[in-house]
């Protein structure tokens, strides 16, 4: 039970990082490599900040913001310095991980003495104590659903539109008098705040920061996303943003699965194996769209 219950919280607290991910990657067409560097800046940012004190509830809108000034710094290398997407990306990324070092103050920071958003007073006092057990997963999965659902609504409104036409036709955003660069930036902005709200979350889930919690975050967003939009793409009734949550539970699931059989140090080359699986089954699907067509 408690290794469903693991692949569920884990799921979840990356079905976050997927919806930054799904912004970037679906909406954007926007290869942003910045997430390696966010998700860790958000835990960073949570862990500097309970160990000095602060209410654990207060590090989640505070490492959303620092998350979306990371997402407007990639916006304005690319947008204003006529850098590539990509290596805009891997700027940002780079130049996180020092930034990260900084704000932390070293690449490891335990939090097991620190209260967190699963573990205070209030909390304690809020649930029944026959759901004690699964505080954790009912708090990451109503976070969740709160994200999901503010995006969902974000992206019917004006500017979320024009989110959307930006990388379906930039011309028609220009035709509107918009300028689609300002627009880029602030898609970026929203998705890494994403991405660095999930590292928050993370943080105080596995109640440690660590340096290298990044490394292969852009891959897990992307399988997320990947998995769970081709799996319900013709599933009508099932919005996207709800099709990649239900992916990244099954990507976490996966690699659980696989991680029973092998050792622990094989944890990145189950995740880029299975990574290349998904896309080649990804592109033979679109080649048999085409090919109907």
């Amino acid at each position: 039970m408690n290794f469903f219950i693991t692949i569920l919280e884990q799921g979840l607290i990356y079905g976050i990082l997927a919806l930054g991910v799904y912004i970037t990657y679906k909406i954007l067409d926007f290869p942003d490599l910045t997430v390696d560097g966010s998700f860790p800046l958000g835990a960073a940012v949570t862990a500097a900040l309970i160990t000095r004190g602060m209410d654990p509830y207060l590090t989640l809108p505070i490492a959303f913001l620092a998350g979306v000034l990371a997402g407007i710094c990639t916006g304005l290398i690319h947008v204003k310095g006529k850098v590539r997407d990509l290596l805009s990306g891997i700027i940002m990324m780079t130049a996180l991980w020092s930034i990260n070092l900084y704000i932390a103050g070293t690449s490891n920071v335990p939090l097991f003495s620190q209260e967190t958003i699963f573990k205070n007073d209030r909390i304690e006092g809020l649930i029944p104590k026959a759901l004690s057990p699964y505080t954790t997963l009912i708090l990451i999965f109503l976070l969740t659903i709160v994200c999901k659902v503010i995006l969902d609504l974000y992206l019917k409104t004006k500017s979320g539109f024009l989110l959307r036409a930006v990388g379906d036709n930039a011309v028609l955003v220009t035709s509107l008098a918009k300028d689609q660069g300002n627009v880029k930036i602030l898609g970026l902005a929203i998705a890494n705040g994403l991405v660095s709200l999930a590292g928050c979350v993370f943080a105080q889930e596995e109640r440690v920061f660590e340096i290298s919690s990044g490394t292969g975050a852009i891959v897990i967003g992307l399988a997320s996303v990947i998995i769970g939009t081709s799996l319900f793409r013709k599933v009508t009734l099932l919005k996207a943003t709800s099709a990649v949550l239900i992916g990244s539970v099954i990507y976490k699931a996966c690699v659980a699965i696989a991680l029973r059989s092998f050792e622990p140090q094989a944890m990145k080359l189950i995740t880029a194996v299975l990574f290349l699986i998904i896309l080649l089954i990804s592109m033979e699907r679109k080649k048999k769209v085409k090919a109907d067509a």
